[in-house]
């Protein structure tokens, strides 16, 4: 009988070191929705289009149909200079999600701080052109490359009336060749969300919701034919880390997306690094 008890005791310790029971949620912090952001797109891919299948995905999912993110684009790379390029610029805007500034030069995806002034000012100028002759207006957001970013390029970004955001969570999948698999993916998102669970009261909320930024990039294959699976993730996550999440747990709303982001850059202040 006694080692019975002491062998349920030892499984019972074993199982806490490894795996912690799911905590209740926070009550002192407010609910947090996630809004979604990716890099780098468009896809130029034909067989199978990874921005295509982020889109198909974001508009019918088992969690919630119909969530809008904020997409920084490149308005004149490989990608975008194709025919199915275009047309996935001109769905991600129809479909109601907000197009952000990544990059305007025809040279790509190329750091910021490493440009000449000369071609940093040409590359924003022709990529909120672009967006504005797809959309009707100016874009309002911009992301540096690789998160490259100084005094310099912000006050280029500004001039251009462009606010720069950057993330609470990194989904860390914006290598696009060779291995892209994240094995880790769910252990690295508990992580980045008990991360933002413990710097949640710094962070700005509207409306008494925290917005919280999250990166994934939908040039990304693995993670586009994943995207539901991350949502569950994202979901399963907070829950286990005690991170109270609102009610939609995703933004479906261009214009309260603008504007949730537009909080976030003023205060400048995020959960993680990107």
């Amino acid at each position: 009988m006694k080692l019975a008890a002491c062998a349920c005791l030892c499984a019972a310790l074993a199982g806490c070191a490894s795996a912690p029971p799911p905590a209740g949620a926070d009550p002192r912090l407010p609910p947090a929705r996630f809004l979604l952001t990716f890099d780098d797109g468009p896809s130029a891919f034909t067989s199978y289009n990874p921005t295509r299948e982020v889109l198909d995905t974001l508009a019918d999912n088992d969690v919630q149909p119909g969530i809008k993110a904020l997409f920084f684009v490149q308005t004149r790379a490989r990608g975008a200079s194709t025919p199915t390029g275009q047309a996935l610029l001109a769905r991600t805007h129809a479909e109601g999600h907000v197009l952000g500034l990544h990059s305007g030069s025809a040279r790509g995806h190329l750091d910021h701080r490493r440009m000449p002034p000369g071609e940093l000012q040409r590359s924003l100028e022709d990529g909120v052109l672009d967006l504005t002759a797809l959309s009707g207006r100016a874009p309002t957001l911009v992301r540096p490359t690789f998160w490259s970013w100084d005094a310099r390029t912000r006050a280029a970004y500004e001039a251009h009336g462009l606010a720069m955001l950057l993330t609470d969570i990194n989904a860390r999948d914006g290598k696009i060749y060779g291995w892209t698999i994240s094995l880790r993916r769910r252990s690295h998102f508990r992580a980045g969300l008990d991360r933002l669970r413990t710097r949640a009261t710094a962070l700005p909320t509207r409306a008494g919701v925290l917005p919280v930024v999250v990166t994934f990039h939908d040039t990304n294959t693995f993670t586009a034919s994943h995207l539901q699976e991350y949502l569950h993730i994202l979901l399963e996550e907070s829950r286990q880390v005690g991170l109270p999440v609102a009610v939609p747990a995703f933004y479906n709303d261009a214009e309260e997306i603008e504007g949730v982001a537009h909080l976030r850059a003023r205060a400048g202040v995020y959960a993680g690094p990107p």
